[in-house]
């Protein structure tokens, strides 16, 4: 797997390629910007981009949106310092599949590239995506099952841990997903996240 780390902070450069050199078969080229970045992705096409914030120069929501824009296949999780909810619905906006922050443990760091990777949303499990001030999100046109589910999707769970979590088959978990998809006619989880960060 080919992979891009973006940071202004060499040592987080550093640290993150050797780590992630160490998993058989990955390569890493490192960035210190968001417009670095988009010349590296020029020339290397990454599968997965792992995105700092807040860079001079570009910041990473920016580079985001102009990445996703010029090479949709391109995935990109933010990894930053900031649990905050503009920055989180700013980079599920611009098109990032996850939001991790950096005191995310090394393991679980390859592990949600991995799920990234197959084409998973990943979040931070500190991170609550259904939680704005004003409350959790629920949807009358949803029944209560399926905004139980709603609210597992949008914590960047896939359909296997929901239905483990909800004692339920997999099959129904992906059918309640394509449910919930349906009446609030949208097309992608990414959507879904974005919906919820809108109207919650």
């Amino acid at each position: 797997m080919k992979l891009l780390v973006v940071d202004d902070d060499g040592l987080i450069r550093d640290s993150l390629k050797l780590l992630l050199e160490s998993e058989d078969g990955w390569t890493v080229r490192t960035a210190p910007d968001g417009d670095a970045a988009l010349r590296l992705c020029h020339e290397e096409l990454p599968d997965v981009t792992l995105m700092d914030i807040r860079m001079p120069v570009r910041d990473g929501v920016a580079a985001t949106r102009m990445i996703k824009e010029a090479y949709p296949g391109i995935k990109i999780v933010m990894l930053t310092t900031f649990n905050d909810d503009g920055y989180i619905a700013s980079a599920i906006d611009a098109g990032a599949e996850g939001y991790l922050l950096k005191s995310t443990p090394a393991d679980g760091i390859v592990e949600r590239i991995r799920a990234v990777e197959k084409g998973a949303k990943v979040f931070d499990t500190a991170i609550n995506l259904t939680a704005k001030k004003s409350g959790s999100a629920t949807f009358p046109e949803l029944t209560e099952r399926e905004n139980e589910v709603l609210s597992l999707v949008a914590t960047g769970l896939c359909n296997g841990e929901i239905a483990a979590k909800l004692f339920l088959s997999q099959g129904t978990v992906r059918n309640t997903v394509s449910a919930i998809l349906d009446k609030l006619n949208l097309r992608d989880r990414t959507q879904l996240a974005v919906h919820l960060w809108k109207n919650a």
